[in-house]
Protein backbone atom coordinates (compact mmCIF):
# COMPACT_ATOMS: atom_id res chain seq x y z
CA UNK A 1 0.00 0.00 0.00
CA UNK A 2 2.45 2.50 0.94
CA UNK A 3 4.89 1.60 -2.12
CA UNK A 4 2.13 1.69 -4.47
CA UNK A 5 1.15 5.82 -2.87
CA UNK A 6 4.81 6.85 -3.12
CA UNK A 7 5.10 5.76 -6.55
CA UNK A 8 1.99 7.44 -7.52
CA UNK A 9 3.32 10.45 -5.78
CA UNK A 10 6.90 10.13 -7.13
CA UNK A 11 4.69 9.75 -11.14
CA UNK A 12 1.93 12.50 -10.30
CA UNK A 13 2.66 15.72 -12.14
CA UNK A 14 1.89 17.57 -9.58
CA UNK A 15 4.60 16.41 -6.91
CA UNK A 16 7.13 17.05 -10.31
CA UNK A 17 6.16 20.43 -10.57
CA UNK A 18 5.91 21.52 -6.27
CA UNK A 19 9.46 20.02 -6.53
CA UNK A 20 10.17 22.78 -9.58
CA UNK A 21 9.29 25.60 -7.59
CA UNK A 22 10.94 24.20 -4.45
CA UNK A 23 14.22 24.42 -6.78
CA UNK A 24 13.52 27.78 -7.94
CA UNK A 25 12.86 29.10 -4.28
CA UNK A 26 15.95 27.26 -3.19
CA UNK A 27 18.03 29.71 -5.97
CA UNK A 28 15.96 32.18 -4.73
CA UNK A 29 16.93 31.82 -1.36
CA UNK A 30 20.68 31.81 -2.23
CA UNK A 31 20.68 34.68 -4.26
CA UNK A 32 19.27 37.08 -1.26
CA UNK A 33 21.91 35.56 1.04
CA UNK A 34 24.70 37.04 -1.56
CA UNK A 35 23.44 40.55 0.08
CA UNK A 36 25.35 39.90 3.74
CA UNK A 37 24.77 42.64 5.69
CA UNK A 38 21.53 43.98 3.53
CA UNK A 39 19.18 40.82 4.85
CA UNK A 40 20.90 40.32 7.98
CA UNK A 41 17.95 40.89 10.08
CA UNK A 42 16.02 38.33 7.85
CA UNK A 43 18.83 35.52 8.79
CA UNK A 44 16.17 34.25 10.73
CA UNK A 45 13.68 33.73 8.83
CA UNK A 46 15.90 32.96 5.35
CA UNK A 47 17.38 30.14 7.95
CA UNK A 48 13.83 28.19 8.84
CA UNK A 49 12.93 29.21 4.77
CA UNK A 50 16.34 26.58 4.00
CA UNK A 51 15.18 23.84 6.79
CA UNK A 52 11.81 23.48 5.27
CA UNK A 53 13.42 23.37 1.48
CA UNK A 54 16.05 21.09 3.26
CA UNK A 55 13.24 18.62 4.63
CA UNK A 56 11.25 19.25 1.23
CA UNK A 57 14.20 17.97 -0.81
CA UNK A 58 14.51 14.52 2.14
CA UNK A 59 10.99 14.34 1.82
CA UNK A 60 11.44 13.47 -2.03
CA UNK A 61 14.19 11.50 -1.59
CA UNK A 62 12.33 8.92 0.70
CA UNK A 63 9.48 9.11 -1.49
CA UNK A 64 11.46 8.10 -4.45
CA UNK A 65 13.24 5.32 -2.15
CA UNK A 66 10.06 3.49 -1.04
CA UNK A 67 8.13 3.39 -4.71
CA UNK A 68 10.85 1.35 -5.27
CA UNK A 69 9.52 -1.28 -3.43
CA UNK A 70 11.20 -4.47 -1.93
CA UNK A 71 14.33 -3.38 -4.66
CA UNK A 72 15.43 0.20 -2.79
CA UNK A 73 18.95 0.10 -4.20
CA UNK A 74 17.17 0.91 -8.17
CA UNK A 75 17.20 4.12 -6.63
CA UNK A 76 20.81 4.90 -6.47
CA UNK A 77 21.27 2.92 -10.45
CA UNK A 78 20.03 6.58 -11.71
CA UNK A 79 22.60 9.08 -11.95
CA UNK A 80 20.51 11.93 -11.18
CA UNK A 81 19.17 10.39 -8.16
CA UNK A 82 22.58 10.19 -7.11
CA UNK A 83 23.25 13.52 -7.77
CA UNK A 84 19.99 14.44 -5.32
CA UNK A 85 20.95 12.14 -2.83
CA UNK A 86 24.47 14.05 -2.48
CA UNK A 87 23.04 17.54 -2.13
CA UNK A 88 20.89 16.30 0.34
CA UNK A 89 23.51 14.51 2.23
CA UNK A 90 25.78 17.18 1.94
CA UNK A 91 23.32 19.57 2.98
CA UNK A 92 23.05 17.90 6.54
CA UNK A 93 26.56 18.37 7.05
CA UNK A 94 25.61 22.32 7.80
CA UNK A 95 24.79 22.52 10.96
CA UNK A 96 27.79 20.19 11.74
CA UNK A 97 30.12 22.71 9.83
CA UNK A 98 28.34 25.78 12.08
CA UNK A 99 29.88 29.70 11.18
CA UNK A 100 33.68 27.84 10.89
CA UNK A 101 34.43 30.35 8.46
CA UNK A 102 37.08 28.39 7.38
CA UNK A 103 34.37 25.88 5.97
CA UNK A 104 31.52 28.47 5.05
CA UNK A 105 32.82 28.47 1.45
CA UNK A 106 31.82 25.28 1.23
CA UNK A 107 28.66 25.42 2.78
CA UNK A 108 27.46 28.16 0.49
CA UNK A 109 28.81 25.85 -1.93
CA UNK A 110 26.45 23.17 -1.14
CA UNK A 111 23.77 25.60 -1.21
CA UNK A 112 24.28 26.99 -4.31
CA UNK A 113 24.60 23.61 -6.07
CA UNK A 114 21.13 22.51 -4.45
CA UNK A 115 19.82 24.60 -8.00
CA UNK A 116 21.54 22.42 -10.11
CA UNK A 117 18.42 20.06 -8.88
CA UNK A 118 16.10 21.46 -11.82
CA UNK A 119 18.26 19.81 -14.02
CA UNK A 120 17.25 16.62 -12.48
CA UNK A 121 13.52 17.52 -12.31
CA UNK A 122 13.15 18.72 -16.06
CA UNK A 123 14.02 15.79 -18.72
CA UNK A 124 14.24 18.62 -21.05
CA UNK A 125 17.47 19.63 -19.05
CA UNK A 126 18.90 15.92 -18.20
CA UNK A 127 18.81 15.76 -22.29
CA UNK A 128 21.18 18.78 -22.84
CA UNK A 129 23.64 17.91 -19.86
CA UNK A 130 23.17 14.23 -20.87
CA UNK A 131 24.17 15.09 -24.58
CA UNK A 132 27.55 17.51 -23.34
CA UNK A 133 28.67 14.27 -21.35
CA UNK A 134 28.37 11.77 -24.02
CA UNK A 135 30.31 14.57 -26.26
CA UNK A 136 33.37 14.80 -23.76
CA UNK A 137 35.34 12.23 -25.52
CA UNK A 138 34.51 14.05 -28.59
CA UNK A 139 35.73 17.13 -27.91
CA UNK A 140 38.64 15.78 -26.12
CA UNK A 141 39.84 15.00 -29.32
CA UNK A 142 38.77 18.38 -30.46
CA UNK A 143 40.36 20.13 -28.35
CA UNK A 144 43.98 18.49 -28.57
CA UNK A 145 43.46 19.52 -32.27
CA UNK A 146 42.64 23.19 -30.92
CA UNK A 147 45.80 23.06 -28.83
CA UNK A 148 48.11 22.25 -31.48
CA UNK A 149 46.57 25.10 -33.90
CA UNK A 150 47.31 27.43 -31.06
CA UNK A 151 50.57 26.24 -30.38
CA UNK A 152 51.31 26.20 -33.55
CA UNK A 153 50.08 29.60 -34.55
CA UNK A 154 51.29 31.08 -31.00
CA UNK A 155 54.91 30.53 -31.91
CA UNK A 156 54.58 31.79 -35.76
CA UNK A 157 53.13 35.18 -33.99
CA UNK A 158 56.14 35.25 -31.65
CA UNK A 159 58.80 34.66 -34.48
CA UNK A 160 56.78 37.30 -36.70
CA UNK A 161 55.06 39.81 -34.38
CA UNK A 162 56.99 39.80 -31.06
CA UNK A 163 59.49 42.70 -32.10
CA UNK A 164 56.51 44.69 -33.27
CA UNK A 165 53.70 44.13 -30.90
CA UNK A 166 55.42 42.95 -27.20
CA UNK A 167 52.10 43.11 -25.75
CA UNK A 168 50.42 40.51 -27.69
CA UNK A 169 53.44 38.27 -28.72
CA UNK A 170 55.90 39.22 -26.48
CA UNK A 171 56.16 35.19 -25.51
CA UNK A 172 54.55 32.18 -26.18
CA UNK A 173 52.17 32.12 -23.12
CA UNK A 174 50.81 35.88 -24.05
CA UNK A 175 50.81 35.40 -27.74
CA UNK A 176 48.81 31.91 -27.13
CA UNK A 177 46.13 34.32 -24.76
CA UNK A 178 46.31 36.92 -27.59
CA UNK A 179 45.22 34.25 -29.83
CA UNK A 180 42.23 33.14 -27.71
CA UNK A 181 41.42 36.84 -27.49
CA UNK A 182 41.51 36.43 -31.33
CA UNK A 183 39.50 33.43 -31.92
CA UNK A 184 36.46 34.52 -29.84
CA UNK A 185 36.44 37.51 -32.27
CA UNK A 186 37.16 40.59 -29.10
CA UNK A 187 38.29 42.96 -31.35
CA UNK A 188 40.50 40.79 -33.03
CA UNK A 189 40.94 43.51 -36.18
CA UNK A 190 42.94 45.96 -33.45
CA UNK A 191 45.51 42.95 -33.05
CA UNK A 192 45.35 42.11 -36.91
CA UNK A 193 45.85 46.34 -37.53
CA UNK A 194 48.60 46.80 -35.17
CA UNK A 195 50.78 44.36 -36.79
CA UNK A 196 49.86 44.84 -40.44
CA UNK A 197 50.39 48.82 -40.18
CA UNK A 198 53.36 48.69 -37.35
CA UNK A 199 53.00 49.63 -33.41
CA UNK A 200 54.73 53.37 -34.05
CA UNK A 201 51.03 53.70 -36.60
CA UNK A 202 48.27 51.69 -34.54
CA UNK A 203 47.00 50.79 -31.32
CA UNK A 204 50.14 51.96 -28.90
CA UNK A 205 49.07 55.01 -28.27
CA UNK A 206 50.13 55.59 -24.35
CA UNK A 207 52.57 52.76 -25.00
CA UNK A 208 55.08 54.23 -26.74
CA UNK A 209 57.56 52.91 -24.47
CA UNK A 210 56.78 49.25 -25.60
CA UNK A 211 57.07 50.26 -29.57
CA UNK A 212 61.32 49.69 -29.76
CA UNK A 213 61.27 47.86 -32.92
CA UNK A 214 58.31 48.36 -35.14
CA UNK A 215 57.53 47.00 -38.12
CA UNK A 216 54.50 46.68 -40.16
CA UNK A 217 53.64 43.57 -42.55
CA UNK A 218 50.42 44.07 -43.88
CA UNK A 219 50.13 41.36 -46.61
CA UNK A 220 51.87 38.18 -43.79
CA UNK A 221 49.55 39.81 -40.75
CA UNK A 222 46.34 39.63 -42.99
CA UNK A 223 46.92 36.55 -44.30
CA UNK A 224 48.25 35.23 -40.68
CA UNK A 225 44.92 36.37 -38.85
CA UNK A 226 42.24 36.02 -41.55
CA UNK A 227 43.82 32.28 -41.82
CA UNK A 228 43.61 31.75 -37.77
CA UNK A 229 40.22 33.13 -37.43
CA UNK A 230 38.74 31.41 -40.37
CA UNK A 231 40.70 27.40 -39.12
CA UNK A 232 40.03 28.14 -35.53
CA UNK A 233 36.79 30.20 -35.58
CA UNK A 234 34.65 29.04 -38.52
CA UNK A 235 36.07 25.32 -38.57
CA UNK A 236 37.48 23.94 -35.59
CA UNK A 237 35.00 25.41 -32.87
CA UNK A 238 32.12 24.62 -35.10
CA UNK A 239 33.24 20.78 -34.79
CA UNK A 240 32.21 21.15 -30.83
CA UNK A 241 28.67 22.31 -31.58
CA UNK A 242 28.82 19.63 -34.39
CA UNK A 243 29.94 16.63 -32.10
CA UNK A 244 27.41 18.52 -28.84
CA UNK A 245 24.07 17.77 -31.98
CA UNK A 246 24.94 14.60 -32.40
CA UNK A 247 25.68 13.83 -28.68
CA UNK A 248 21.92 15.42 -28.70
CA UNK A 249 21.02 13.47 -31.59
CA UNK A 250 21.50 9.82 -29.36
CA UNK A 251 20.27 10.86 -26.53
CA UNK A 252 17.35 11.58 -28.09
CA UNK A 253 17.08 8.51 -29.78
CA UNK A 254 18.60 6.40 -26.86
CA UNK A 255 14.91 8.25 -24.78
CA UNK A 256 12.66 7.65 -27.01
CA UNK A 257 13.98 3.80 -27.54
CA UNK A 258 13.33 4.16 -22.84
CA UNK A 259 9.91 5.08 -23.55
CA UNK A 260 8.83 2.41 -25.85
CA UNK A 261 10.49 -0.09 -24.28
CA UNK A 262 9.18 1.18 -20.93
CA UNK A 263 5.23 1.90 -22.76
CA UNK A 264 6.25 -1.51 -23.77
CA UNK A 265 6.78 -3.31 -20.59
CA UNK A 266 3.33 -1.67 -19.02
CA UNK A 267 1.04 -2.27 -21.98
CA UNK A 268 2.71 -6.04 -21.94
CA UNK A 269 1.44 -5.66 -18.06
CA UNK A 270 -1.79 -5.18 -18.64
CA UNK A 271 -2.23 -7.48 -21.19
CA UNK A 272 -0.37 -10.47 -18.66
CA UNK A 273 -3.04 -8.95 -15.79
CA UNK A 274 -5.78 -9.80 -18.33
CA UNK A 275 -4.64 -13.44 -19.12
CA UNK A 276 -4.22 -14.06 -15.25
CA UNK A 277 -7.46 -13.57 -15.01
CA UNK A 278 -8.57 -15.59 -18.40
CA UNK A 279 -6.43 -18.01 -16.58
CA UNK A 280 -8.16 -17.93 -12.98
CA UNK A 281 -11.67 -18.10 -15.05
CA UNK A 282 -10.34 -21.51 -16.73
CA UNK A 283 -9.09 -22.90 -13.12
CA UNK A 284 -12.26 -21.98 -11.77
CA UNK A 285 -14.58 -23.48 -14.61
CA UNK A 286 -11.95 -26.84 -14.24
CA UNK A 287 -12.48 -26.65 -10.30
CA UNK A 288 -16.15 -27.03 -10.87
CA UNK A 289 -16.09 -29.85 -14.04
CA UNK A 290 -13.92 -32.18 -11.72
CA UNK A 291 -16.08 -31.47 -8.94
CA UNK A 292 -18.82 -32.81 -10.90
CA UNK A 293 -16.86 -35.56 -12.30
CA UNK A 294 -15.89 -36.40 -8.57
CA UNK A 295 -19.71 -36.20 -7.84
CA UNK A 296 -20.90 -38.20 -10.69
CA UNK A 297 -18.04 -41.23 -9.97
CA UNK A 298 -19.67 -41.43 -6.67
CA UNK A 299 -22.86 -42.12 -8.18
CA UNK A 300 -21.72 -44.00 -10.16
CA UNK A 301 -20.33 -46.40 -7.84
CA UNK A 302 -23.48 -45.88 -5.52
CA UNK A 303 -25.56 -47.21 -8.12
CA UNK A 304 -27.27 -44.03 -8.80
CA UNK A 305 -28.98 -43.32 -12.52
CA UNK A 306 -25.94 -40.36 -14.01
CA UNK A 307 -28.04 -38.27 -15.79
CA UNK A 308 -30.56 -37.83 -13.85
CA UNK A 309 -28.02 -36.56 -11.60
CA UNK A 310 -26.24 -34.55 -13.78
CA UNK A 311 -29.53 -32.51 -13.98
CA UNK A 312 -29.59 -32.07 -10.62
CA UNK A 313 -26.36 -30.68 -10.35
CA UNK A 314 -27.01 -28.19 -13.34
CA UNK A 315 -30.44 -27.32 -11.55
CA UNK A 316 -28.38 -26.54 -8.13
CA UNK A 317 -25.45 -24.44 -10.05
CA UNK A 318 -27.81 -22.42 -12.28
CA UNK A 319 -26.67 -23.93 -15.29
CA UNK A 320 -28.58 -24.88 -18.34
Amino acid sequence: MMVTLCKKIAEAKWFQNFIISVIILAGVLVGIQTYGEEVAQWTTIIDAIDWIILIIFTLEVIIKITAEGNQPQNYFKDAWNLFDFFIVAACFAGPFIGDNAEFLPVLRLIRILRVFKLVTALPELQLIVGALLRSIPSMAYISLLLGLLFYIYGAMAVFMFGANDPIHFENLQIGILSLFRVITLEDWTDVMYINMYGCDNYGYGGNEALCTNPSGSPIIASLFFVSFVLIGTMIVLNLFIGVIMNGMDEMKAETEIKAKVERKAKDDGTDLKNEMHLLIDKVDSLKEELSLLSHLYENERNGKPVLQEVYKYKQVNGEP
